[in-house]
This record gives structure tokens, sequence and C-alpha cells, in this order.
């Protein structure tokens, strides 16, 4: 028989953590004089003892391994219920809102995607923004967790390529899965607190540093303002943009670096993709707006930039129009936000591992179809790419462009127009938060997303941060049977 038991008993566990987080938007809504706070306190209290009796009881049965089905679930039960307890502060105090804008706003903070129900964030109190970007910094730690110690075990996506890598890099650099979660808590602090001190520094309040620090590092994009990041120019656009990009970098890479090993990280066919792409794609847009605009270089080039990085790497920040910018800067986001940052980062959608794996299979078949007799085999960095990584990832692209054609029809058929429908899931499947179209042009939210779209909108910031697999597999009737 299926046991349950130790899958969520480790549910039970995070979501005593999220309880005990909630006391922080508290104590600020306290501290700031607002009645506010006793929502977080109530909140916080019933999440607490739903994850303690949860833990409790699932206590006896837990096990010091977990099986495939077991850890299938407990990745999906994590993402589904810890927004749902998240979403209860939103519900019951500022701003309240619906059960289902509350979940949306919920689920789009623990994935990372960064879209937003709420119109006129700075009427919110401070205590609801900073729970907002609280949502995003556990959800990219989270996922930072998961991507490195769970996704290689459930073969998704081509993500145990990286257990060798992660596990027994250079000599065994993190030899047990729980060195690699404790270097990684560690230098996902020492992230946030860099990029804490520098916004504080560029001029940000105390409340705007803390939410656009959580926002960026785990390339989440929740913001204070409707404006988003649009509110802040000059030099610390180019930060922000910087840590963008350092956010969506391999995070075992910097932890081997810290550790002085810079080889994994220079030679990274990873890594040098995602410069290499990036540079080409910030490149071509402001070759385009100079040659279209009047415009002065630096402006173009430092709004190009923030926002080129921004929907690469999934975070969602704007400082500017893109859409204004012309049809040729909105398709190269659109390709840049289906690309994505790299694996074993924050930041989500496809990934640069998969597309690269993906075009080397092709390329390899075309060889092949020019010299039948010819045997090669599929290599990554100068491994070989066993089906047992291939496999998944084709399965990914599979499901990712099924998810995608069917989730758009579905917005069309309710009477979105197509251009609204289609980006729409363009940034919930690939947790990118940046919006375009007539849908999302009034308010600069989703807002005015009909009910049952955005439950569509949710399902697909959850398929998408889980690697689709995790979520599909759940539907299985085969998957429940012992």
């Amino acid at each position: 028989m299926f046991d349950l038991r130790p899958p969520f008993y480790i549910v039970g566990l995070l979501l005593i953590a999220t309880g005990a987080a909630m006391l922080i938007p508290a104590l600020t809504e306290l501290a700031a004089g607002n009645d506010n706070w006793d929502a977080f306190t109530e909140s916080a209290l019933f999440t607490v003892f739903a994850g303690a009796m949860m833990a409790l009881a699932c206590r006896n049965g837990m096990t010091p391994t977990l099986s495939i089905r077991q850890a299938f679930l407990m990745t999906a039960a994590v993402w589904i219920l810890v927004p749902l307890f998240g979403a209860l502060p939103l519900i019951e105090g500022d701003p309240y809102l619906s059960f289902t804008d509350a979940y949306f706003e919920s689920v789009s903070g623990i994935t990372t995607t960064g879209s937003t129900v709420i119109d006129h964030l700075e009427t919110l109190t401070p205590g609801a923004n900073l729970w907002r970007g609280l949502l995003n910094w556990m959800g990219g730690l989270g996922f930072s967790f998961v991507a490195m110690v769970f996704l290689p075990f459930l073969r998704v996506g081509g993500m145990m390529f990286f257990q060798t890598q992660g596990f027994d890099t250079l000599g065994k650099v993190l030899p047990r899965a729980s060195d690699i979660a404790g270097a990684l808590l560690r230098f996902y602090l020492l992230l946030s607190l860099v990029v804490f001190v520098t916004y504080f520094s560029f001029g940000m309040s105390l409340l705007d540093a803390a939410v656009h620090t959580f926002a960026t590092v785990s390339c989440g994009g929740f913001s204070t303002t409707d404006d988003s990041f649009g509110r802040y120019h000059g030099l610390i656009e180019y930060a922000g943009a910087l840590f963008m990009f350092l956010a969506s970098l391999p995070f075992i890479r910097f932890v081997q670096l810290l550790q002085g090993v810079p080889r994994p990280m220079l030679h990274d066919r990873q890594v040098r993709a995602y410069l290499t792409w990036t540079a080409a794609a910030v490149g071509a847009v402001v070759l385009w707006r100079l040659a279209t605009t009047e415009d002065g270089f630096e402006p173009i080039l430092r709004t190009s930039l923030f926002n080129m990085i921004s929907i690469f790497s999934g975070t969602g920040f704007g400082t500017a129009d893109v859409a204004s910018w012309g049809a040729f800067a909105v398709a190269v986001a659109f390709l840049v936000g289906m690309i994505g940052g790299c694996t074993s980062s924050t930041s989500a959608s496809i990934s640069i591992f998969r597309w690269q794996i993906l075009l080397a299979a092709i390329r390899l078949q075309v060889r092949k179809l020019h010299s039948p007799s010819r045997v090669e085999a599929l290599k990554y960095e100068g491994r070989v790419v066993e089906d047992e990584v291939l496999n998944p990832t084709i399965a990914f692209f599979t499901a990712f462009v099924l998810c995608f054609g069917i989730m758009s029809v579905m917005l069309c058929f309710s009477g979105i127009d197509t251009m609204s429908a289609i980006f729409a899931v363009w940034t919930s499947l690939g947790n990118i938060g940046y919006g375009f179209g007539a849908i999302v042009s009034r308010t600069g939210t989703m807002i005015d997303v009909p009910t049952s779209d955005k439950w569509v909108l949710i399902t697909a910031m959850l398929m998408g941060r889980l690697g689709m697999m995790p979520m599909i597999v759940l539907l299985l009737p085969r998957f429940w049977r012992s």
C-alpha cells in the first residue's frame, strides 16, 4: 500500500516554517501601528497548528529515504499546500482578496512567477507587501533545494545529469545532500545580504530594499509599487540587472567558487551559453531601438539590458514598456522568456541546459541522416548523455508545448484576445511574470482575467515551476496503485 506519511511529514514541517515566517510581517504591522497584524498572527497560528498536526500524525511513518512515488507526491504537495496557507493573510487582512485571487497571488509568489492580481500596490500595508516578498524568497530558496536534492532523484527534465555534477564534482566537493542544502542556504543568504545592502545604499527604503531583494535573488519579481522597478533609474538598474543575471546562474557553481574552485563556473557550458545568448538578445534590441527611435544610447542600453535580463531570468521586473519598443523587441522578449536561465538556479522556464540537450540531439540526428552508418553518442561537456537524461528532456519539451497550446486555446475560448491569452500562458508556464496584451494593459496586473482562467494560470504556474512531470504524474491512476 502507498504510504502517504513520509511525504506529508515533510510537508507538515514546511507548513510550520511557513507559519513562523508569517510572524515577520505581523511584527512589521505591529511596529507600524496597523491593525493588520492580527490577520498575520491568526494565519500564523492556524498554519503552525495545521503543520504540527500533520507532522505528528505522520511522524511514525517517517523513513530515512523516500520512494520515487513519495518524492513526486511530496514535491507537488509542497507547492500546492504551502501557497494555500500562504494565501490566508491576504484573505483575512489587507488587501482582503477573494480565495481565487489570494491563492493566485500566493502561488505566483511561491513559484517565483511574479504576476499579481493586486492593483495600487503602494496602498498595501508594509506587512502585506513584505509577505509577498517573503513568498518569493521562500519559493526561490525552496526550489533551489528541490532542484539540487530531489529532482535528480525524480529524473525530471534532464536533472539526473546534474546529480553527479552536484554530488561529485572535482573530487567530491559536496558529497552529501545535506552538505548541498547547507551550502545553498549559506550562498542564498549571502547573496540576499549583498543585494539588500546595495539596493538600500542606492536609495531604496528598508521595505523596498527588502522586498526587491527577496524578488531579485529568487527571480520572483514582486514589487511594492505598480511601477515595479520603474521608479528607480540610473546605476541601480545596472545593479539590478547584474543581480538578476547572477541569480539565474547555477548556484552550485557559486558554492564551488566560494570554496576557491573557479574552474567549474568558467567552463560550464550553460553559463557560457547564457552569457552569449543574453548579450545577443540585449544587443539586438539595442540596435533595433537605436534604428527606430531618437532616444540616447545610454538610456536605451540601460533599459534594454535591465528588461531583457529580467525576462530572460524569469524575474519579471520592469522599468519600461517593452511593448512600446515595437514588434521585434516583443518577439525577442518572447523568445528569451521561453529559453529561461540556467538549471539549478532560481530561474525558471525551459532552461538553457534543456535547450542545449535538444539542439545537440537535433544536430546528431541531422548528421545521422547524412551518414546513416555513423555511430556517434550524444555528448554534453564531454560526457555521454544517457537515455535517462535525454528521454525526460524530450518529454518535458513535449509536455511544455502541449500545455502551452491547450491552455492558450482555453483562455481564447473564454473570450480573452489571442495575444493576451498566449502571453498570459507564456508568463505563467514559464514563471516569467512579465505581462503583455490587452488584458493587462489597463492595470499592468492579472486582475481583469476571468476567475476560471485564473485557475488555468495557477495550474500553469505550478506545472512550470515543477518541471511539468510531477503534476502530470499525479493525474495518472497507475501512480496511486500499490
